[in-house]
């Protein structure tokens, strides 16, 4: 039997909402294998923990995720965070940096039952997560900006060979998994930033060499986004810098219909979180109308990966019924929320989605 040890941190807002739906969509999805247990262990984290204990990532926390295979992180609405208070830190670059998260797995799909600017996006952008111009994960020690003069502020960007090597392999590992068009394209700017650039896409080219069966190719990022308006079917699986990444993932995800369709899986060479593209969302907080899908695909992109990580075909059968029985859900949209055009609260569209898990 497989046991998952597997964390829920609901983090803010509409967190406390749509990730209570990704562990019960979770524990339905299981339910039908005897071979999977998934053992749960919740953990303070965000404003609710700092009410709480005074501190928005709490020692405790952290060290219990070390015990465990991943977890779901909920949004982090930590732009309202008290400013004077070096205990009220923004979670999750901590998190991606302690845990070794260098990849960050973002998918983008249209569903043919909503509306989306094109109906023909089924790919996967996996940006760099601990490097680049980020500056709260770029450094060991210090930031990654100074202001030498009040008129004058400077940026230090990092690219290495190891972390671009990691999120490559990410990349063809999952081109091979999916069912699609087994083909990579590494997205960089090396027309400017030779050194930077060039050592990303060196060591993406090398990489290849070890998947002979995976197609690849490269594309400068703004030609790239261009191309990913006009001819997303073009694309599978997509690898790239941090900042690139974060924009072009965005930019896919307003092609099928918003972030609430953005979910999002961090990754590394232990360790996993699931954690959707959205923010927290306090306008819609405790209304019970925020859109689950984002999470419960997480979840369910975090239940696939430990799967084939431990060659579990039972979890991976169990995630990819996720997928199928939300796609019922949508395509039905009986119980799904307003922003995709029904009338069900947050909790009901949980259920429709485990009611389509026990018909399968």
């Amino acid at each position: 039997m497989a046991v998952y040890k597997l964390g829920i941190l609901k983090g803010d807002d509409i967190g406390l909402e749509v990730v209570p739906e990704a562990v019960k969509v979770l524990n339905a999805a299981v339910a039908g294998f005897g071979g999977v247990t998934l053992d749960w262990c919740e953990l303070p984290v965000g404003y609710p923990s700092y009410l709480k204990s005074g501190e928005t990532l709490p020692a405790s926390t952290l060290e219990a995720l070390y015990g465990l295979d991943g977890w779901i992180l909920g949004p982090i609405g930590h732009m309202a965070y008290p400013k004077d208070d070096p205990k009220a830190i923004n979670p999750h670059p901590i998190l991606r940096r302690n845990f070794d998260l260098a990849s960050n797995i973002r998918p983008a799909r249209s569903h043919p039952s909503l509306p989306c600017l094109r109906q023909d996006v089924d790919l996967v952008i996996i940006r760099e997560n601990n490097e680049g111009f980020q500056p709260d994960r770029n450094m060991y020690k210090g930031m990654g900006e100074c202001m030498p003069t009040p008129d004058m502020a400077l940026s230090l960007r990092v690219i290495t060979r190891r972390n671009s090597s990691m999120v490559a392999r990410t990349a063809f590992e999952l081109a091979r998994q999916r069912n699609g068009k087994k083909k990579v394209t590494a997205i960089h700017k090396n027309t400017v930033f030779k050194l930077g650039c060039g050592l990303f896409i060196d060591t993406c080219t090398e990489v290849s060499k070890e998947y002979p069966d995976v197609e690849f190719g490269t594309a400068v990022v703004d030609t790239f986004a261009m191309h990913l308006v006009m001819r997303p079917a073009n694309f599978d699986v997509v690898v790239t810098t941090n900042m690139f990444g974060d924009i072009l993932s965005d930019e896919a995800a307003g092609l099928v219909g918003g972030l609430g369709m953005a979910p999002g899986l961090c990754v590394g060479p232990r360790y996993a979180m699931a954690q959707a593209t959205h923010g927290s969302a306090p306008d819609i907080a405790g209304k019970n109308i925020a859109n689950p899908y984002a999470m419960i695909m997480s979840a369910q992109m975090l239940l696939s990966w430990l799967g084939n990580g431990k060659g579990d075909g039972e979890a991976v059968q169990a995630a990819g019924n996720i997928e199928a029985a939300l796609g019922k859900v949508l395509s039905d949209k009986k119980c799904v929320t307003p922003d995709l055009g029904g009338t069900a609260g947050t909790d009901a569209m949980g259920d429709a989605v485990c009611r389509a898990l026990a018909a399968l």
